[in-house]
């Protein structure tokens, strides 16, 4: 359950009226570009906290819950596996203590991410070599 000070601070972009922003899942699932399916897996898996629900109990997305959606998109982009983002929700909502664990599991993912970009520039090297090559060959041979 969440309480005050639980987004993850990740937000910022939301509030369209200076009202405040409360979005339903539709209008959550066309700004972020992700299915309305996937929100609610998000949800029930735990890679956000239970969405704030209106009176009629459909959900009712709050900045802190976008910021939370945001959040989550954002290290499934980076490589997190759904486990490891929902390690960092549990931690999170544990407290400040846990602020230690939360930034190892980061430091990790970051390191996995250096890791993957160095293999990615090897195999563009190699294949601007092989690039090079096929030009060099086409161009002395008439390009046949």
């Amino acid at each position: 359950m969440k309480s005050a000070g639980t987004s993850p601070g990740w937000g910022g972009r939301n509030d369209r009226d200076g009202k405040g922003c409360r979005l339903t899942i539709k209008e959550v699932s066309e700004q972020y570009g992700i299915t309305q399916d996937t929100l609610r897996y998000y949800e029930r898996a735990g890679m956000i906290p239970r969405v704030t629900r209106s009176a009629s109990g459909h959900r009712d997305y709050q900045p802190e819950d976008l910021a939370w959606v945001e959040l989550a998109k954002c290290l499934r982009g980076a490589g997190l596996t759904v486990e490891a983002i929902v390690d960092y929700v549990r931690l999170y909502q544990q407290g400040a203590e846990t602020v230690p664990a939360r930034l190892e599991l980061l430091r990790r993912q970051r390191e996995a991410l250096l890791d993957q970009r160095r293999q990615i520039e090897a195999a563009l090297a190699r294949l601007d070599h092989k690039i090079r090559w096929h030009q060099d060959q086409a161009a002395g041979s008439g390009g046949t």
